[in-house]
């Protein structure tokens, strides 16, 4: 088959196209113009594999003799270059070592209270905006609640977190386009780094008790994060923490207005939102890809050939969908249990953002479905639209009728 994941009716409903790698491709391969041969592997077996193999860096430099940073890479792009997702051992270990004393569970659990009136503040809205006929649930809710949580744990000023959301959605948007996107893009990642420059610069003249002072200030072993390094981190975390929650929020309640029976159960049963949210990340896949992984040496995955320097991406969406990792892998169980889902990655770089991805997804959902007893899409549902990136799955828009 001709694999097109960018096509609108994959984007609409990827899961047949995953169906049918998993069964008759699980290891395929496409051609891209500059980058080369690229493999993307769709069992849950193999993407497991995949993000545990050592043989496959996330590093093209570290695949050595002549595959490092290619000669059309943005310069643009250089400061993001050295960020956790895009390092391996021993520098992974180092830079984890020094945010993970940032980003403590206990600065995260800290944060619920904040979580909590932003989210009632936004559900204000939401009904303020349904009685006016023009409610959005991504818009008004699913997109702001985010945002201003991690714009509070970044130091971002008030005001400029709006422009944060533009800049990061248009680099996603454009980075799916290939290489064509990257130099398209290249202004409006340069935008980003004088932003994100412009954040640390106000952190070092006035020090705050939020995420960007602690990554500053974090020292494990004598070593300090470099400044190129703190803002390859702020990139990170902001749109890894930004973008999951939104998706997550707009994905999930979209299911589960799919699955009125999930609905129902969940409204009658506010406390399996712990295992609901786990089957929400698993069925409707706030990520579809992890980031693309370089092979070391040449190897073999199910009798296809993989040759040193060429990319692997684990489609972690067609994973979550695995019927033999999963019994009714395309029914929503919202008390599945035992969930061994891979939306947050595995292994050294699963995702750092997960405890608070999954705390605002709770908090959101439960109490969205606490304040409108009757939700309703307000167009039919094939109108609906997703974003055009492959990268993450998000709705572009939801517009709602509630009550």
């Amino acid at each position: 088959m001709h694999l097109n994941l960018s096509h609108p009716d994959v984007r609409a409903n990827p899961y047949p196209t995953y169906a049918y790698l998993r069964e008759h491709a699980p290891v395929t391969s496409i051609h891209r113009a500059v980058v080369g041969r690229t493999w993307y592997l769709s069992r849950y077996e193999d993407v497991m594999a995949a993000l545990r193999d050592p043989r496959l860096v996330n590093d093209r430099r570290s695949v050595g003799d002549g595959h490092g940073d290619p000669w059309w890479l943005p310069k643009a792009l250089n400061a993001f270059r050295n960020s956790m997702i895009t390092t391996d051992d021993p520098g992974h270990r180092r830079l984890r070592s020094l945010v993970q004393i940032a980003f403590t569970p206990r600065m995260v659990e800290s944060l619920r209270p904040q979580v909590e009136a932003v989210v009632a503040a936004q559900l204000d809205v939401l009904a303020a905006n349904a009685r006016a006929g023009k409610a959005d649930l991504i818009a008004d809710f699913a997109l702001p609640v985010p945002l201003s949580i991690i714009s509070t744990m970044m130091g971002v000023r008030p005001g400029k977190d709006a422009a944060f959301h533009g800049m990061t959605n248009r680099f996603l948007e454009l980075a799916d386009r290939g290489i064509a996107g990257l130099f398209l893009g290249a202004r409006n990642t340069m935008r980003m780094v004088r932003f994100f420059r412009e954040v640390i610069a106000d952190h070092r003249r006035e020090a705050r008790d939020d995420l960007v002072t602690a990554l500053l200030d974090a020292e494990a072993d004598g070593e300090r994060l470099s400044e190129d390094e703190v803002l390859s981190m702020i990139f990170l975390l902001l749109l890894a923490g930004h973008e999951t929650t939104v998706n997550l929020i707009g994905n999930g309640v979209l299911a589960l207005l799919d699955n009125p029976e999930a609905l129902a159960d969940l409204r009658g049963d506010p406390s399996i939102i712990d295992t609901a949210v786990e089957e929400l990340l698993r069925y409707a896949n706030p990520v579809e890809q992890t980031t693309p992984r370089y092979a070391k040496e040449a190897l073999e995955i199910r009798g296809q050939r993989i040759e040193r320097g060429e990319v692997i991406i684990p489609l972690v969406a067609a994973a979550n969908r695995d019927p033999e990792a999963f019994d009714d892998a395309d029914t929503l169980d919202l008390r599945r249990s035992p969930n061994r889902h891979v939306a947050f990655g595995l292994g050294v770089h699963y995702c750092l953002g997960a405890p608070l991805a999954r705390m605002e997804g709770r908090i959101a959902i439960r109490a969205l479905l606490d304040r409108f007893r009757d939700i309703r899409l307000k167009i039919p549902r094939d109108r609906v639209q997703w974003r055009s990136t492959t990268v993450v799955r998000g709705l572009r828009s939801l517009p709602l009728t509630l009550a």
